[in-house]
């Protein structure tokens, strides 16, 4: 059942359908002139805009105008300006270019209800979200109290079942043993952590330019090249990571 007092904010796939020849600030107002924050503050429609990059003489421009990115930008803020409790995200990680993600992590980070993450971007999920509900298939859902990191964390912790294997003769039972590392595989899983450590570092130095507004367009568009590059790299280490955890002894 839902309250009287819930109101629901959804992104979904399906984009924004403005009228012909609407302006920016035109369509944005349609849904809401000012969004509250935490501790008793708010931002107005424009505000708003140009928290998530379109600036004074942009939100004049015609929709038809943006760009596709853009569009899907002025989408998002259609949608919060109508100041849900509850804010629903459908996959907004393929919508959404870095340095709008890097604006709505941090926006989210300051919105005082709740919200639903649909996504398969652990690092957004990591930032934002404090719950989860893992499918694990057959209707099981486990509703688990952390983000995605301290999930993988726990399952990892978790005692491997030991298998029985039947014969004609006798039942015995075999306990699975993991497979040791080798030499050069343990010297990457030495200084794996320390890469990831890194990187996340670099990752944090070229999202704090980003909100400083100092970089110019050729800039941004350099580092929003290297910040993938990093993200990438990131991913691709942590899973190396697990596979190599995963292979050492109890």
């Amino acid at each position: 059942m839902v309250g009287e007092t819930i109101k629901f904010g959804y992104y979904t796939q399906n984009g924004l359908n403005p009228k012909p020849n609407q302006k920016v600030i035109e369509v944005i107002k349609e849904f809401g002139e000012y969004i509250p924050l935490t501790k008793g503050r708010k931002i107005s429609a424009g505000q708003l805009l140009e928290r998530f990059l379109f600036s004074r003489k942009r939100q004049y421009d015609f929709v038809e105008k943006l760009s596709g990115g853009e569009k899907k930008r002025l989408y998002l803020c259609t949608v919060l300006i109508q100041n849900p409790n509850f804010l629903i995200l459908d996959e907004p990680t393929n919508d959404l270019d870095i340095i709008t993600l890097n604006v709505l992590e941090n926006f989210l980070l300051d919105f005082p209800g709740c919200l639903m993450v649909v996504s398969h971007d652990r690092y957004f999920m990591d930032k934002i979200v404090d719950h989860l509900f893992v499918f694990e298939g057959d209707g099981k859902v486990e509703d688990f109290p952390g983000n995605y990191s301290d999930y993988r964390v726990y399952e990892d912790s978790k005692p491997k079942e030991e298998t029985l294997i039947k014969t004609k003769v006798d039942s015995r039972k075999k306990t699975t043993t993991k497979a040791k590392l080798t030499f050069k595989e343990k010297k990457e899983f030495d200084t794996i952590e320390s890469d990831i450590e890194l990187l996340n570092i670099q990752k944090k130095e070229i999202e704090a330019i980003f909100l400083d507004g100092t970089a110019n367009g050729e800039e941004i568009n350099s580092l929003s090249i290297k910040l993938q590059e990093i993200i990438t790299t990131i991913a691709t280490k942590e899973d190396r990571w697990f596979e190599l955890s995963s292979k050492l002894e109890d």
